[in-house]
This record gives C-alpha cells, sequence and structure tokens, in this order.
C-alpha cells in the first residue's frame, strides 16, 4: 500500500471515529464512560502504539493473505528480471504491454519490425526499463529482453549440443552473417558445407540449420555451423564405404574441386585424388581440360594407404592403353602426322595417336650439322609430318624424324661443290681456329683462321666477321664420307704479297714516317697492308741523330719474306751506300786528274784519307 493511500486510510478512520464519538454522546450522553468509570483499568489496557502510529494494528492473517494476494497478481518492478506481458493496445509508435503492475508498460514499435504480425493479445517478453518515468509511466524493452534471453538460449544452445534455426541475413568477408534468436552470428565459408561453396549467395535470406560450435563472452561473438550436422551424417557413410574399399573397384563420384595438379573425388562421403597423370593416356597441361566442376564419373581405385584416409583414383585406367591398341601396320619408315606436345631442349614430342608419342630429337629436325633448340623448328600445338625412325611396342617407345622427309643435301655434294668452287655462306658459329658457315641447310663448312686475310693477322675470328654475315668462300677441301666441308676466304681475292714482292723488293727506296717506336727499334706504314720494321741501330740519321715518330724519310727494304709476311727496312743504308758510292766516284776522279796532272802519291793519299774522314763521320 502506497504511502498516500495510508494516510487517507487513517484521515478516514479518525472522522469515522470523530462521527461515531459524537453520536454516542449524543446518544447517550447521560451515561459515564469506562475511562471515567474505571481510569486505573483504562490506562492500564489502553494501546499507546496505535495511539503513537495514528492506526489500528492488521491481523497477522489478514496480513499474510494481502501479501499472498499482491505476489500473485503484481510483478516486482525492482528486479531486472525478463518478464511476459500481453499486448492490449497497438498505435502508430507504440505497444502498451500489461504486465500486472501498477500501471500498462509502454514499447517502441520499431522494436517489433522483425514481427509485422503482432497484434493485441499475442504474449511477448518485455523487460523493466524505466519504473516511473517524468509522467510516472512504466517503459517496458522487448529488444533487451530478447537480447537476454537470447544469449541464454544460445549459451544453452552451445552447452547441449542442440540444433538451432537461423536467417541468413548477408555476406561478408569470409562467410555469412546469420540472425539467431535475434543475434548476429558468424557463420565462416568453411562451414557452410562440406564441399567447397563457390557461389555464396545463394544462401542469403535462407532459413537453415545450425549448431553453435563458439562463443566469446568478452567480445560478444558468436560462431555456427551448418557443416557440423552435415559431417555427423557423413561420417557413418564414411565408414561404410571405407570399409568396403578395394583395389581396381569402380566407383562413381562427384569432381569436388579441381588443381593444377589433379582432381578431388566426392565419393559419398569420402574424398579421392585423381592426379593430373591418371585423368587420360594423353598430354594434357591441366585438369580442367578433361573434367568440370560438378561432374559425375566413374573412377577405379588405384592404391589406398593403411588407414584408407588417402584413396588414389585413377580415370584413364577405364580405358584401353593406346599402345596395345597401336595397329599392327604400324612400322619404321611409314610417314605419320601427329601435334607437338611438348617441347624440350634436345627435342619434342609428337602424339601421332591418342596416348601415343614419338620423339624428334632435334639432330633429326634438320639435315644441318649446327645444332640448334628445338623451338627453332617446331611450336607446341603444330600439327607436322614425320618419318618412324625405331618402334619399340614392348618399352612403348618412338622415335621420329623431319629431316628425312627432304633429300640429304650431302648427296650429291660433289657436284654442287666441287674443290675450287665458289659460293656464298651464311657465318653460324665462332671457334678459336676458325669460322662456320653455312651454305645452305645441311651443308657447313669451316673457315680456319688463317685463310681468313691474306694481310692481317687475327687472334680470333670475332675480329674479322659476325655471327649472321654473309662471307665469299672457296671450298679447299671436300670430305663426303665424314661430311666436313673446308673453305677459304681469303682464296676469293689474289693474293696482295704477290704483288707486294715486286714491289717492295730487296733493296728498294721508299719513304714512309715513323709510325711507332718500339723497344728495338720502329715501326713504318708503307700501305694499309704492309707494315714494316726498322731495327734501332737503322734508324740513325746521317748527322748521328735517331729518328723519331711522325718524322719522314727514305728506307731501303734489307729483308722481304712473304710466308711470313715479314718485312724489315732501312735508312741509315741510304745515306751510307750514297757515301760509298761518292767514295767510288772520288777515287775514279782522283784517278782521272793524276793522270792528267800526275800528282804525287802523298797528294793522292791525302785526298783519300779526307774522304774517308767524311764518310766515318769525322770533320
Amino acid at each position: 500500500m502506497s504511502e498516500k493511500e495510508t494516510k487517507d486510510a487513517e484521515v478516514a478512520t479518525t472522522e469515522a471515529a470523530t462521527v461515531e464519538t459524537t453520536e454516542t454522546q449524543t446518544a447517550e450522553a447521560p451515561k459515564q464512560s469506562e475511562a471515567q468509570a474505571n481510569p486505573e483499568k483504562f490506562l492500564a489496557d489502553f494501546n499507546w502504539h496505535n495511539y503513537e502510529e495514528g492506526i489500528d494494528p492488521v491481523d497477522d492473517k489478514q496480513l499474510e493473505e494481502f501479501e499472498k494476494l499482491v505476489s500473485e497478481n503484481f510483478v516486482d518492478t525492482l528486479d531486472d528480471e525478463v518478464v511476459e506481458g500481453t499486448v492490449i493496445h497497438l498505435s502508430d509508435r507504440d505497444v502498451i504491454i500489461d504486465i500486472n503492475a501498477k500501471s500498462e508498460g509502454v514499447i517502441s514499435l520499431n522494436e517489433f519490425r522483425y514481427n509485422p504480425d503482432l497484434k493485441v493479445g499475442d504474449k511477448v517478453e518485455v523487460l523493466i526499463d524505466v519504473r516511473e518515468d517524468a509522467t510516472g509511466q512504466l517503459v517496458l524493452s522487448h529488444r533487451k529482453a530478447r537480447v537476454i534471453k537470447a544469449w541464454e538460449r544460445v549459451n544453452n544452445a552451445h552447452d547441449t549440443g542442440e540444433i538451432v534455426n537461423g536467417f541468413v541475413k548477408c555476406r561478408t568477408k569470409g562467410g555469412m552473417i546469420v540472425d539467431v534468436f535475434g543475434i548476429e552470428a558468424f557463420l565462416p565459408g568453411s562451414q557452410i558445407d562440406v564441399k567447397p561453396i563457390r557461389d555464396y549467395d545463394k544462401y542469403v535470406n535462407k532459413t537453415m540449420e545450425f549448431k553453435v560450435v563458439k562463443i566469446n563472452h568478452e567480445f560478444k561473438n558468436i560462431v555456427v555451423s551448418h557443416k557440423a550436422l552435415i559431417e555427423a551424417d557423413i561420417e557413418e557413410q564414411k565408414k561404410e564405404i571405407i570399409s568396403q574399399l578395394e583395389k581396381g573397384q569402380v566407383l562413381e563420384g562427384i569432381v569436388k574441386n579441381i588443381t593444377s595438379y589433379g582432381v578431388f573425388i566426392d565419393l559419398g562421403g569420402v574424398d579421392g585424388l585423381v592426379h593430373i597423370t591418371d585423368l587420360s593416356w594423353s598430354r594434357i597441361n591441366h585438369p580442367n581440360e578433361i573434367v568440370d566442376l560438378d561432374q559425375k564419373l566413374n573412377v577405379v581405385i588405384l592404391d589406398f594407404d593403411e588407414d584408407k584416409s588417402r584413396i588414389q583414383l585413377g580415370l584413364k585406367q577405364l580405358s584401353k592403353h593406346p599402345w596395345e591398341a597401336l595397329s599392327d601396320t604400324v612400322k619404321v619408315g611409314d610417314k605419320v602426322k601427329g601435334k607437338v606436345v611438348v617441347i624440350a631442349d634436345y627435342g619434342a614430342f609428337v602424339e601421332v595417336e591418342e596416348g601415343v608419342e614419338g620423339l624428334v630429337h632435334v639432330s633429326e629436325m634438320s639435315w644441318s650439322t649446327h645444332l640448334r633448340s628445338a623451338q627453332d623448328f617446331v611450336k607446341v600445338g603444330d600439327v607436322i609430318d614425320a618419318v618412324i625412325l625405331t618402334l619399340d611396342r614392348e618399352d612403348r617407345k618412338m622415335s621420329l624424324g623431319i629431316k628425312q622427309l627432304t633429300p640429304d643435301p650431302w648427296t650429291d655434294i660433289t657436284s654442287k661443290y666441287p674443290v675450287g668452287s665458289k659460293h656464298s655462306g651464311i657465318v653460324r658459329n665462332f671457334t678459336n681456329f676458325g669460322v662456320f658457315v653455312e651454305l645452305e641447310e645441311g651443308i657447313d663448312g669451316l673457315i680456319y683462321i688463317s685463310d681468313l686475310s691474306w694481310t692481317k693477322k687475327i687472334k680470333h675470328p670475332s675480329e674479322f666477321t659476325n655471327v649472321g654475315d654473309t662471307l665469299e668462300v672457296v671450298v679447299l677441301e671436300l670430305d663426303v664420307e665424314g661430311r666436313k666441308l673446308s673453305l677459304g676466304h681469303k682464296q676469293t681475292t689474289d693474293n696482295p704479297w704477290d704483288k707486294y714482292e715486286t714491289e717492295f723488293a730487296l733493296g728498294s727506296t721508299h719513304t714512309a714516317e715513323i709510325g711507332e717506336i718500339v723497344d728495338k727499334g720502329a715501326t713504318i706504314d708503307f700501305n694499309e697492308d704492309i707494315v714494316a720494321f726498322v731495327p734501332q741501330r737503322h734508324l740513325e740519321k746521317e748527322d748521328g741523330s735517331k729518328l723519331k715518330k711522325g718524322e719522314s724519310a727514305e728506307f731501303k727494304i734489307i729483308e722481304f719474306n712473304k710466308e711470313f709476311k715479314r718485312v724489315v727496312a732501312s735508312h741509315t743504308a741510304i745515306f751510307k751506300e750514297e757515301e760509298m758510292a761518292n767514295v767510288k766516284a772520288a777515287v775514279k776522279k782522283q784517278e782521272a786528274q793524276a793522270a792528267e796532272a800526275k800528282p804525287t802519291l802523298g797528294d793522292a793519299n791525302d785526298a783519300l784519307q779526307a774522304l774517308k774522314d767524311k764518310m766515318d763521320g769525322k770533320k
């Protein structure tokens, strides 16, 4: 009972007592009261507590009965407990709820958006949010009540393993958002199904069964799984299938996943792998060339481990090996057509029939002895003609050749390239000792470094030419059995040293400049081919000094070797020979004068001595 009600009761009681007293006094005025009659007894029995409190005491039995009625009909608004209420009125904005309290509660209609069918009379769970607002109104919350109850249900489902229903709201990174009891839970992509999910959108706006697998109370996170429900059923199927597995057994499966190395097949709860090499007898680059996702197909069990957790399957083994189906009429020497499936540096593999391949070695692609990469001749996907060179059915090996489709260029080599004939060729390769020149496809020849130039001293062929250049050549030697050609380039022109042998004969005199000073002398360039050497002592001039770099003078050839291309010249020999000629002329003149003037012997001796001194450089 409220304080106001208590006071009203007290006033009513007082007024009633006053009226009753007045009436009694009026009716029985002549009579004497008990207090007047026996004051001592009145004071002894007087209830001082009631007099001080101003109310009459209530009987304990009546009080207990009253408390019982209150507990049965009213809720305790002081406790934050979820209670059940009844919808008694709906407006455009609010919902009026009766919870058997002193007054009805109000809840915003927005809290019931999830339930558009809400109507008067429905039972709903609410939480007392505000016991009495500024207007004395009781404020309730259905949303908070749902959250509290939802967490209780979620925790209970997690503890007991109960299966719950959830509504998939939307996609998110790594999975889906699910509404469970009004709480958002996370459904990882890996927990949607036992097989990989390729289209997440098809699950949005669907109601599904889930199992609560994890709860983080600190961050209020919930993780649910649909896969856990499926796995329980699959586990039983898996045990039954594994117990019946045998090598060679053929089973039907569904393509579950495709990778670069193989295909995973779902055998009904058990997964097996078909390696890429077991998909087809032919070579393939990727398994998706053979199978598609979700495709049903038959596979054979090739092997499995002891606990049968890894199962190796095969698809190609369901058909006969192509080598066994190869016609008996196929033989060595036959011309076949095939597709290039693999290329290596050493050759190319050609599929002549499905699953039957032959190797074309790079040496069998061209008659040329200058080996190149197989990629220079063919590429993957090319359809080419070839000739069967070898065939081993037992080891399932076949070798093919392409060059055999064209005539061997060495067949008529002697008529096409006789010794002494001139031709043009392309520089294909260098060695330290020469240059390989290709005259035509399949015919190469070697030019030794000494046969490149008549005049230049070449240390390496790269100083003279480049790969790819065209050179004029002459056939020097021909070895048909050894399939070798010896070529020469310098022989295409006349040997200039034949002409130089006459032009720079011993004793001939030429004018030139000193080119370079070296340790033992100097060099002089007579022309672009001839570089002569002048020894140190032959650099001396008439006045006794030495010739210097860039200084022009006359030189006499004192050595010429055509074979070794060696030319030696001397400047000193020029004037010394002139002095000798002067001495001889003076002697003759003196003799003539002596014959005319008849000079004395002493005079003649003096003249000779003067000339001798002059030759010796004496003053």
